[in-house]
């Protein structure tokens, strides 16, 4: 078989490019000895069964060594115990270098339509659980991710849009510092995570933008000088182009990082969406009630009814903060271009696509599972003076200032302490012996109905500009009426 030394029969003698994924997605991590696909195409000039296959392989990198590795650094330096899960896109990639190769002239048609079915008949070996995936290998590299994550940040969305339509005009008490703050309508609150999730979409969008520019043909580290043609590889794996340095192709893993950045910051807002709903399914707040089939029990006290699901999502934005810290520190003190600590990249990743993809299916389905106790919410709205905000509002339209309405109204919160009572249930006398300005027409700010009424900017929690949110985001999400 006519094939070059940068072929895709042989890896090349250090370091590789990084394989990046041919659709856009997450660029895939980069393997650490090759210059195409190798472990792929390793296999597939050894797919006939042996008894030597039992012994330890003949690296493709060893004609330089006089001895094997020890089991000890075999077993510490391999990858192939998670590796394996790139097969599909390292095929892909192999049949991609073959092809150009043979347009190339570096190998010959017959060549590549062998190389071409010995991958095919690998793949279903692969598939049908049959493939041999031997430590003493070379690795394969790549990973499809983003889309996957992008498809269940919308489902969570719709799943979210769909409960806020439950609940059009509940009042629910909004916090600030965990103390109440000032009356907010409950779709209001669940957009609010909504918004959050479309930027969490948008970052991985950014970022698949920026990913998808193909590494292979960067060999170590200096290219070839063989007649490849990276333009058509770059193209058949639908990828924009190219990547324009070759010693850049091989070093850096700033793609990781910003694929492990986005998903931390959409970890985060899921874990406040756990805190939040936990906290909520507290006896101590009762607004909430997850169904039997979100919840668990204690195996001590029988009558517990816990939301563990929303609790293991507040406890995995751990981890996939911690896959964004270790691949930060792991590429801090790296020289240029390839270096084997860069092999470690690849299972932070993976635990962060698995984290941030389960952590987004259990909210969906949490989120499918709740109902807000309305009865409950309710009877909480009377405690914490939630319209005084409004009620200075209606100062100010009266011509008084801010700062002077603030003082103001911080004295008839003190009347009402005084008094054991609420804003709504202070007479005329009361309101006027704090300050003149007061008139009948105040009693149309107070009350937390009212109070919400009175909201009128773009955006706020006011009825109208609630409905329109809900509305805009049915749309947005294609969700039928």
């Amino acid at each position: 078989m006519a094939a070059t030394s940068h072929s895709l029969l042989s890896p090349a003698p250090t370091s590789p490019p990084r394989a990046r994924l041919p659709f856009p997605a997450v660029r895939a991590v980069a393997p650490r000895r090759r210059s195409s696909f190798p472990a792929v195409a390793a296999a597939a000039s050894s797919m006939a069964s042996s008894d030597a296959e039992e012994k330890k392989e003949t690296k493709l990198w060893g004609g330089r060594f006089e001895e094997g590795v020890t089991d000890a650094v075999e077993r510490f330096t391999e990858s192939i115990s998670y590796d394996w899960q790139l097969y599909k896109y390292d095929i892909m990639g192999s049949k991609a270098h073959a092809s150009m190769l043979a347009a190339q002239g570096l190998i010959t048609t017959g060549d590549r339509d062998i190389i071409l079915e010995g991958l095919d008949q690998i793949e279903k070996q692969i598939q049908d659980g049959k493939f041999e995936w031997r430590k003493d290998r070379e690795d394969v590299h790549c990973r499809d991710a983003i889309d996957k994550i992008l498809i269940r940040i919308k489902q969570f969305q719709v799943s979210l849009v769909l409960l806020a339509s439950k609940y059009v005009d509940l009042i629910v008490p909004g916090y600030t510092h965990l103390q109440r703050a000032q009356p907010v309508l409950l779709p209001h609150l669940l957009l609010s995570y909504v918004e959050q999730l479309e930027r969490d979409a948008g970052r991985l969008i950014d970022c698949r933008e920026r990913v998808n520019f193909c590494p292979l043909g960067a060999c170590a580290l200096a290219g070839t000088g063989l007649p490849i043609d990276r333009f058509k590889t770059a193209k058949d794996l639908k990828f924009t182009a190219p990547m324009k340095n070759s010693i850049d192709a091989v070093s850096d893993r700033d793609f990781v990082l910003e694929f492990l950045a986005a998903n931390s910051i959409a970890a985060i807002h899921l874990s406040r969406i756990g805190e939040e709903w936990v906290l909520w399914a507290s006896e101590e707040f009762g607004f909430l009630t997850p169904s039997d089939s979100v919840s668990t029990g204690s195996s001590i006290m029988p009558q517990k009814k816990n939301p563990d699901p929303m609790e293991l999502v507040r406890g995995k934005s751990a981890r996939v903060v911690g896959d964004l810290m270790t691949v930060l520190v792991l590429c801090k003190g790296l020289p240029q271009a390839y270096n084997r600590d860069l092999q470690e990249d690849k299972e932070p990743l993976f635990d962060s696509v698995k984290a941030i993809l389960g952590m987004l299916e259990v909210c969906s389905e949490f989120a499918q599972n709740i109902s807000f106790n309305s009865k409950r919410i309710q009877s909480s709205l009377p405690a914490g003076y939630l319209d005084a905000t409004t009620l200075a509002d209606y100062l100010v339209k009266k011509g008084v200032p801010f700062r002077t309405s603030h003082e103001i109204v911080g004295r008839c919160v003190a009347l009402c302490v005084s008094k054991n009572c609420q804003l709504t249930e202070l007479e005329m006398d009361d309101l006027k012996a704090v300050h003149p300005v007061f008139e009948a027409d105040v009693y149309a700010y107070l009350g937390v109905e009212n109070a919400v009424n009175k909201f009128i900017s773009y955006g706020s929690t006011g009825s109208e500009q609630v409905k329109k949110q809900l509305e805009d985001w049915r749309v947005q999400l294609g969700i039928n009426p």
